[in-house]
């Protein structure tokens, strides 16, 4: 199983250059990192998680920009977002981002996407929050579009692209429907989310891990009956606690790749937990 991380990276961690290195050394898969924009103070949406929200959410880095910065000190590394907040971008300037990063990296890049949870922070983006999930379709598609080998218009209801000369291109080849670096929809099982994953993805990044014997069957079925191929659905469990147990668990429901969560600390606390996830690399 490959075994990938994230990690809240901040002004006060160890550095994505730093970081990276170290895991490629190791042999992990991947390093997959969080985007929040800003945390607003005046904020009413409550934290997932319950209880006041961790401080490293206001500070993190840009995963762009910090995940350049890992492609370039790396030639192996997979390098991926966890997640996205796509609803929060401009998708012309977000495609050449995403193309950019793909390109350098020499197709490493898992676009890791979600509709956020954070009311207040989304609002500042000008985003409505009730059309945020059709406005984060609206926007792959118009993605695609720049990003297809030939100039391709696209319309749709909340935006659209003249037919234009948009380089570079992913280096990652079309797959089905997905034209681009490899995708990932984050978030809770449901039907709305698994028709996300089905209509442009490669597959789900199901954060935590949690209830998988009874929810991949529910999304294998949609991804059949939506035409895409069965062997092809990749399913990723995100921001997990490995051990022995989960990892053999994950193993004997056809997962090939996890995500473990590492702390938003500084270099010596890092690279100690690194050195205990090592234990479970094949």
């Amino acid at each position: 199983m490959r075994i990938a991380v994230t990690i809240f990276l901040t002004d006060e961690t160890i550095t994505p250059t730093r970081l990276a290195r170290e895991l490629e050394q190791r042999g992990f898969a991947g390093l997959y990192l969080p985007e929040h924009t800003h945390i607003p103070v005046e904020r009413t949406t409550p934290y997932p998680a319950g209880g006041e929200l961790p401080p490293e959410y206001g500070r993190t880095l840009d995963p762009f920009v910090a995940l350049g910065q890992a492609a370039a000190v790396t030639e192996r590394l997979g390098l991926g977002t966890g997640i996205t907040l796509v609803a929060q971008h401009d998708p012309i300037a977000l495609a050449k981002q995403i193309a950019t990063v793909d390109h350098l990296s020499d197709g490493r890049l898992t676009l890791g996407l979600g509709f956020g949870w954070n009311v207040e922070e989304a609002a500042d983006h000008g985003v409505d929050w009730r059309t945020r999930r059709d406005l984060v379709r609206d926007r792959m598609a118009l993605m695609r579009a720049l990003w297809s080998e030939e100039p391709t218009a696209y319309e749709g209801e909340f935006g659209g692209v003249r037919a234009s000369h948009a380089y570079p291109k992913p280096v990652q080849k079309p797959r089905g429907p997905v034209i681009g670096p490899r995708t990932l929809v984050g978030g809770a099982a449901g039907p709305k989310l698994f028709s996300h994953v089905c209509d442009y993805a490669d597959g789900w990044m199901p954060i935590g891990g949690r209830g998988l014997t009874e929810t991949l069957p529910v999304l294998r079925e949609a991804w059949t009956d939506a035409g895409r191929d069965p062997a092809a659905l990749q399913v990723v469990p995100y921001a997990i606690y490995p051990s022995a147990g989960k990892l053999a668990h994950y193993a004997d429901l056809g997962i090939e790749e996890v995500v473990a969560q590492l702390p938003p600390a500084g270099e010596a606390e890092v690279l100690r937990v690194l050195d205990d996830y090592a234990a479970y690399l094949g």
